[in-house]
């Protein structure tokens, strides 16, 4: 039992226990220590508005019960189960029932009038639980306080006790059935911590911002979480083993139907073999183009041969190739080759046309992780820095989440630094003509909106591209009922050597130096505005996968309403136009520099 109620006792395990997640209970378990389900009841009586007050002193009083101070010496017997304090309705009732011979029904009346502050009821009340009441003929119906032997200051002073701790008081019955649950959520995470986790992750499947902190906890108890899997994933988290496996309902573009359709063909004809055997053992389902590339991209495919860079560029032409052949058997169009052969024959002789491809780098892979399953599972783009972040930032999603909860309007303006890879920017004019931006940001444990406004965009929006890491300046904004917000100051890129150190974050006002010429043999403009180029040409021959995906942000992000130059993408002999882009100065050192002035071409 003691291990179990440890569990409520400790900060590091309070994810998951029915009423005991919010960061102000840990902290009242984490000092209170409970021992028995009497302080778990009085910890769901007394953490709320009003009863907060009597924490310290309850706190203090179970840890030196010696210390528990009474009135009169006739409350013991009643309080001394919450050492001294007076916690719960019942225990109301019970005084003017002991103290001045109330009855069980004039004790609830009292009860309910003290609640509803009826001045007027109370007023009457005192004078019966002190002195007593009679009828006309002097027969006693309340004894009163004073005719059992207690005096009349006491009397009075326990009376005013109650009525103030009446207007928050507790039932403890309600108390006590929350407390049985959070024991028992308790008992689960303790000896069954995979099954709890997973039933307390399916709980929050449409919940989001949620299910990124008890992933980390999952992290935190070596619970591992396993991709989605076409073959050992059903509609919901699944427990396998001491792991816990990603549902295939909860991929983006994928169907409870679709799920139900490739659980029942798999409980019925086995695994899957291959991805080209689902591919014909699902042909005329629910399951179409759309959600194969998103089961492709989720990584439930991962367990065959091929990687999901040569399946994402193969999987139309093998469906295709399948559609065919299907509706070339319903016209009844065979060859002499098919003469002779059995169904399965025909189906195992298909050969399909794989375009072979070197699989995609962490960081893309991931990102496709995050498009399907809306969280990263393998992996985490700031992973490799937690150490760095935890160091350098005061604040996270977590944190923010428990300010929302409490609604800490305290905190509002308060100056903070925080750290995660921004997810999509979204940019505003304002009526002074500048432009502003709304940001989400995400850290380990979610998203965040930063706003951005005119002032420091200015300086800061070369670094403001998607999927790049920045340390964020700012300031806490809260409003009721509403998520909590950051006002950014400041903002700089953030990366390994800068969180340990040993770099300068890179400044917002940089000057760019003017590039002069081109190794290929075009003449490159210093100043786009003033030569008026017509096109820019980006070779991506010889350039990382990583600057490729920095070069995407960017061009999604310098695009939009004053596009004011055509860009092409040359990769090896073959150029390809790709829209076009807002062009200036600054815009053109940044491509220089993050691609090398060689692979620019003006034109």
């Amino acid at each position: 039992m003691k291990k179990y109620l440890k569990q409520l006792g400790e900060t590091e395990t309070r994810l998951g226990v029915f009423q005991f997640e919010s960061a102000g209970m840990t902290n009242f378990m984490k000092e209170l220590k409970p021992d028995s389900l009497e302080d778990i009841i009085a910890g769901v009586s007394l953490y709320r508005p009003g009863p907060m007050d009597q924490i310290p002193r309850y706190i203090s009083n179970k840890l030196h019960p010696e210390h528990s101070e009474y009135t009169h010496p006739s409350l013991e017997p009643i309080l001394n189960v919450t050492y001294g304090c007076m916690v719960y309705q019942e225990q109301v009732m019970q005084i003017v029932r002991n103290l001045a011979g109330y009855s069980l029904g004039r004790a609830d009346l009292v009860r309910r009038a003290m609640g509803k502050k009826k001045l007027d009821v109370m007023a009457k009340e005192r004078e019966y639980f002190i002195h007593g009441q009679v009828d006309e003929n002097g027969n006693i119906i309340i004894p009163g306080c004073v005719r059992n032997g207690i005096d009349e200051k006491s009397a009075n002073k326990i009376f005013d006790e109650m009525a103030e701790f009446a207007k928050y008081a507790f039932n403890k019955s309600h108390a006590a059935a929350y407390a049985v649950v959070a024991y028992q959520t308790a008992y689960l995470k303790t000896y069954y911590p995979p099954e709890f986790m997973a039933a307390t992750l399916n709980s929050f499947l449409g919940n989001l911002d949620k299910v990124p902190e008890y992933i980390d906890e999952c992290k935190r108890l070596k619970i591992e979480i396993l991709k989605p899997d076409i073959n050992k994933s059903y509609t919901k988290f699944a427990v396998y083993g001491d792991k816990i496996r990603f549902g295939l309902g909860s991929v983006k573009n994928v169907g409870t139907a679709v799920v139900d359709s490739i659980v029942k063909e798999r409980k019925e004809n086995g695994e899957f073999k291959s991805f080209t055997d689902f591919c014909e053992r699902m042909h005329g389902e629910a399951v179409n183009k759309k959600c194969i590339e998103s089961l492709i991209k989720a990584g439930a495919f991962d367990g065959f041969e091929q990687t999901r860079s040569t399946l994402l560029a193969s999987f139309e032409t093998i469906i295709d190739t399948i559609n065919d052949t299907s509706r070339k058997t319903m016209h009844g169009q065979v060859t002499m080759f098919d003469l002779g052969n059995t169904e399965d024959e025909k189906i195992e002789s298909m050969k399909y046309s794989f375009t072979t491809l070197k699989e995609f780098d962490e960081k893309e892979l991931l990102s496709m992780e995050k498009e399907m399953l809306g969280i990263y599972i393998s992996g985490h783009p700031l992973e490799k820095l937690r150490k760095q972040i935890e160091k350098v930032s005061t604040i996270n999603t977590l944190k923010m989440l428990q300010i929302k909860e409490q609604n800490d309007l305290s905190l509002d303006g308060k100056p903070v630094k925080y750290i995660g890879v921004i997810n999509s920017i979204k940019k505003k004019y304002t009526k002074r003509n500048t432009l502003m931006a709304f940001m989400t940001v995400e850290d380990l444990y979610g998203n965040t909106e930063i706003i951005v406004f005119d002032s420091c965009y200015s300086k800061s929006q070369h670094i403001l591209l998607e999927e790049n890491i920045v340390l964020i300046d700012g300031r806490l904004s809260i409003r009721e009922d509403d998520d909590v917000k950051i006002v950014a100051n400041n903002i700089t890129e953030f990366n390994e050597a800068v969180g340990a150190g040993l770099a300068p974050a890179r400044e917002q006002n940089k000057t760019y130096a003017k590039p002069t010429a081109n190794p290929v043999g075009v003449a490159v403009h210093s100043d786009p505005q003033t030569t008026k180029p017509k096109s820019i040409t980006i070779n991506i021959s010889n350039i990382s996968e990583e600057q490729k995906a920095k070069l995407r942000g960017a061009i999604k992000f310098f695009s939009g309403d004053k596009n004011n130059i055509a860009i092409n993408v040359k990769n090896n002999e073959q150029i390809l136009p790709c829209g076009g882009i807002y062009l200036n100065k600054e815009i053109f050192g940044e491509l220089n520099e993050m691609l090398g002035e060689e692979n620019i071409i003006l034109e």
